[in-house]
């Protein structure tokens, strides 16, 4: 299997600038390293009628292309299940009956952040579990033996981020996402990761149980995101972020692009200029800020 990029994008809702950003690059580099370019839909417990069609669509107009058909996550549930049967198998899983409140609630270690799973199911004895397992259903988990993990990553270098026992089944029976994206990666064989810099903490997550599964750990490059004047990441509230309510206030989806473009240091007009110029090196290191009457480096 020939080597690949990918976007992979949740069917939540609109796409908006900051995500079209993000594949504009993912685009860029996948395509100037000569791998394909695969699209994704991460729709496992987020899709929204409707939404996807208009996500491919909005990439297509801004010139991002993908090879062969699109990949969804809610028809790989088989893979993920022989995913999780593999580390059960290894005694690297256990059931966890604990609600979000009661995690949020529990001590932590000093050096693990706020939510990182303290282990309270970790060792539960046959009754403890036989009267949880009648309260309610059981989340799955990683029986981690590390607490950190580093990765290497194209723009931030090596980070070194927690691992705690994360989920990687709920317990309404959905995949979470750092086993979803860990297995459907592979499967795909996708070994360059281009994404908003965001999800870079929860990469040494993924890196770790891409080992614990045998699978190669995928080239990281965790990109700056887009945001409001006030640094918060860009949203929907935030007034005209999207190609319909741009076009909508006269903007057209060529100047859309071509501010993209710009805000990376790229020539204007069709992506394949700009992959000429393209250099990841000189990319900005720093978030962007948007307004629909133009944008500004941060």
């Amino acid at each position: 299997m020939t080597s690949a990029g990918r976007f992979a994008p949740s069917p939540s809702g609109e796409l908006h600038v900051g995500n079209l950003r993000t594949a504009i690059l993912a685009w860029l580099f996948a395509r100037s390293t000569a791998r394909r370019f695969l699209l994704r839909v991460e729709d496992l417990d987020r899709a929204r009628a409707g939404a996807e069609a208009v996500q491919l669509r909005d990439l297509a107009a801004i010139g991002v292309t993908w090879d062969g058909g699109v990949v969804r996550q809610a028809g790989r549930g088989p893979l993920y299940a022989q995913a999780i049967a593999r580390l059960e198998e290894a005694g690297l899983t256990y059931e966890c009956f604990c609600t979000r409140r009661e995690i949020q609630e529990a001590p932590t270690a000093p050096h693990a952040p706020q939510g990182a799973y303290p282990g309270t199911c970790r060792s539960l004895d046959r009754a403890e579990l036989e009267y949880k397992r009648s309260t309610r259903p059981a989340a799955i988990r990683l029986r981690s033996d590390v607490a950190e993990y580093t990765v290497r990553d194209v723009l931030h270098g090596d980070f070194t981020g927690v691992v705690d026992d994360f989920v990687l089944r709920r317990n309404d029976g959905v995949t979470a996402y750092n086993l979803a994206v860990v297995v459907d990666d592979a499967a795909q064989g996708i070994d360059q990761v281009v994404r908003g810099d965001d999800l870079l903490p929860s990469t040494p997550r993924q890196a770790y149980l891409a080992s614990l599964l045998n699978i190669p750990v995928p080239e990281y490059a965790h990109v700056p995101l887009v945001v409001n004047h006030d640094g918060a990441r860009l949203a929907k509230r935030d007034g005209a972020v999207t190609l319909a309510d741009l076009a909508a206030a006269g903007v057209s989806v060529g100047e859309v692009r071509d501010r993209l473009l710009a805000s990376l240091g790229l020539p204007a007009g069709p992506l394949g200029r700009a992959l000429d110029s393209f250099d990841p090196v000189a990319l900005p290191r720093e978030p962007w800020v948007w307004s629909a009457g133009g944008a500004a480096a941060r």
